[in-house]
């Protein structure tokens, strides 16, 4: 092969690869919450679900919602690959407020969507589902 062409096999590789491994845009899946008691509609700022009969039920649906929805951007177990930040290091119960803020709102910076808002896609069943489930890989 000419040395031209394996830099145009490779620049070619460079653009596949980044395309294959891009996050791109995804649609979110629905969740399943129908095992869940729901909320009052009320804004919580703690997880409601936290200590409570409820809170089993909720870790294993946000278990199934972060891994469709969430882990595209803040991988697998939580444990990021740098694209997004480790939730793994959110504080349960400190960082509550914070948690279903980001996840309602998004994030963006100087115009730059870095998270879209959910806050009209997922209920606040949903949200605190998978932030039970954040709770189980958490670390200091």
């Amino acid at each position: 092969m000419k040395p031209g062409l394996y830099l145009a096999v490779a620049i070619a590789s460079i653009g596949l690869s980044g395309h294959v491994l891009g996050h791109g845009d995804v649609a979110p899946q629905p969740i399943d919450i129908s095992s869940l008691t729901l909320l009052d509609g009320e804004e919580h700022i703690e997880n409601p679900y936290r200590n409570t009969e409820d809170y089993d039920a909720a870790i294993k649906v946000g278990d199934k919602a972060y891994n469709q929805n969430c882990a595209r951007c803040h991988g697998l177990g939580a444990i990021s690959g740098g694209i997004a930040p480790d939730l793994r290091y959110l504080i349960p119960g400190d960082d509550d407020e914070y948690f279903v803020e980001k996840v309602k709102l998004g994030a963006i910076r100087n115009g730059v969507t870095y998270m879209p808002a959910f806050g009209d896609i997922f209920s606040d069943e949903a949200i605190w589902a998978i932030r039970s489930w954040l709770d189980t890989v958490a670390e200091e």
